[in-house]
């Protein structure tokens, strides 16, 4: 595919096709368009390893990571304590249902606890990797070709981010079980009593907390906040050199859901999700960093291309990652969104 003249060919496999061997060769990907004129990058997520300058940033990064199976997992079987919960508020007077409640949310608060400061992590890490992905001298491009290993890492902090989201979205009780949490809690101290749980969440704590679970997506909220701060800490940097960075990647991610030869190489249906994720994360951090954002005319990502590939796939699958795109954009209702746009994402 020619660009003005300029071959462009991106070489891409997905992290999680690599951890299940599930496909041995490359995928090629043509290029889009709206990638300006650059080098043939290669971006190899099958073998890509550290070179000894990523190995610092690769090793605080893959730390962090190590972690995201964990909290899924857990996450996933998050079930809640609903049914104490009801008991002890139709039952006031029954201190033994108030205790039982009690032991109940205990526990699951500080699952929560430990998921929101995950995302602190998750937050330290993704700066390390812009640092390190938009740093001079090296072109955005250049950068995803020489410090691959940090870029497969990049796509997997937000196939993680928009796999939390997508389970926190469906799970009413998370939000549930905190506000009983605290609503006890001041009740308590209204009576000047202190709970032993107060230690490990106290107030400060479940404020901050209360902010990130309000979220429809938190996790996807921390990294925009994240990556707007990046930018605005980093004035000597061009802004370009983040969202060419960030465009590059949903280009990436598009053509390859968008291409029959491509798509229908994938033997796993969590292919074609991880892509999905990956693309949509990218679109939600350019949007929130970009001067004008993802959905105007001069953007370099092609929104409508992205939302027809999300919308052709079975709507159980993609209806969290079109609510990421509705909500959690930050210019989708400007004036400079096309009618066609917003028409799509209704």
């Amino acid at each position: 595919v020619s660009n003005d003249g300029v071959n462009i060919y991106i070489y891409t496999l997905l992290p999680s096709l690599c951890s299940r061997g599930l496909m041995g060769n490359l995928l090629k990907v043509l290029a889009c368009a709206e990638l300006e004129h650059g080098p043939i990058v290669f971006l190899d997520f099958e073998h890509a390893q550290p070179t000894e300058a990523e190995t610092a940033v690769w090793n605080q990064v893959s730390a962090v990571l190590e972690e995201a199976h964990g909290i899924l997992a857990e996450l996933q079987s998050y079930n809640g304590a609903g049914q104490e919960i009801r008991e002890a508020i139709q039952n006031p007077g029954d201190l033994a249902l108030q205790e039982k409640a009690w032991n109940a949310v205990c526990p699951l608060v500080a699952k929560l606890k430990r998921f929101y400061e995950f995302s602190l992590r998750l937050e330290n890490a993704l700066r390390s990797l812009l640092e390190a992905l938009t740093s001079p001298p090296y072109a955005p491009m250049q950068h995803l070709e020489r410090e691959q290993a940090l870029a497969k890492q990049f796509a997997e902090i937000l196939h993680f981010t928009l796999s939390f989201d997508e389970l926190k979205m469906t799970n009413p009780a998370i939000q549930n079980d905190f506000s009983y949490y605290r609503r006890t809690i001041s009740r308590n101290r209204l009576n000047n009593q202190q709970l032993e749980a107060e230690n490990e969440v106290n107030n400060e704590m479940a404020n901050r907390m209360s902010l990130f679970y309000a979220e429809a997506t938190p996790m996807l909220k921390t990294l925009s906040n994240a990556t707007t701060k990046f930018v605005s800490e980093n004035k000597t940097l061009p802004i370009e050199d983040t969202t060419d960075c960030l465009s590059t990647m949903a280009c990436v991610c598009r053509v390859m859901l968008e291409t029959p030869e491509y798509r229908c190489r994938f033997t796993n249906t969590d292919t074609m999700l991880f892509c999905m994720r990956v693309m949509v994360g990218v679109i939600i951090l350019y949007d929130h960093v970009h001067p004008v954002g993802a959905f105007a005319k001069t953007s370099k990502i092609d929104m409508k291309g992205c939302i027809k590939v999300l919308k052709e796939q079975p709507s159980n699958s993609v209806e969290g990652l079109l609510n990421a795109l509705r909500y959690t954009t930050r210019h989708l209702n400007d004036d400079s969104t096309s009618k066609q746009i917003r028409a799509l994402l209704q």
